[in-house]
């Protein structure tokens, strides 16, 4: 009894390693489409740490960092900025270093990698309705866009998005 107990054990650790070997071959095999400056897919930050580098930023602030995660929405007129999944609701807009290169419009809910500049950035009532046209929204839904916004702001230099 006590042999299948230590062999059952021994089983589901080899099985838990197995899947986390194939996960990391996966992403290692994983290909990617390159934009702006040529960036390396590896030692790129989680969304998650990069949430905890945001939060550790006041304004004014900037930092070089490289993160992954998932494209949110693009600019749907000519690719010219993405909004960026980070845990829970939170986001960061981004643009493109000296507006040099754009994604494809149809990158939404791509993973991406992304090189550049993180920094808190606050955001006038006139851009961020700007924004929102850009985005497809609605003229009820600019409307409604009244007050300027503190967000989370990223100069990409170079994006991979995953094919």
């Amino acid at each position: 009894m006590k042999n299948i107990l230590i062999l059952s054990c021994a089983l589901l650790v080899l099985i838990s390693c197995k899947d986390e070997q194939k996960q990391i071959v996966a992403e290692k095999q994983a290909t990617y489409e390159s934009f702006g400056e040529k960036i390396a897919a590896d030692d790129a930050l989680t969304s998650e740490e990069m949430l905890r580098k945001y939060q550790d930023l006041k304004p004014g602030d900037t930092i070089d960092v490289k993160f992954k995660s998932e494209i949110k929405e693009v600019c749907k007129k000519k690719g010219c900025w993405m909004s960026i999944a980070l845990p829970g609701d939170e986001e960061t807009f981004v643009k493109f270093k000296d507006y040099e290169f754009f994604v494809p419009k149809n990158a939404d809910k791509s993973i991406t990698i992304l090189s550049g500049k993180a920094f808190i950035d606050s955001v006038s009532v006139n851009q961020l309705r700007h924004y929102a046209k850009d985005g497809g929204k609605s003229e009820t839904e600019i409307a409604q866009i009244t007050a300027p916004e503190v967000k989370y702001g990223f100069e990409a230099n170079g994006v991979l998005i995953q094919k």
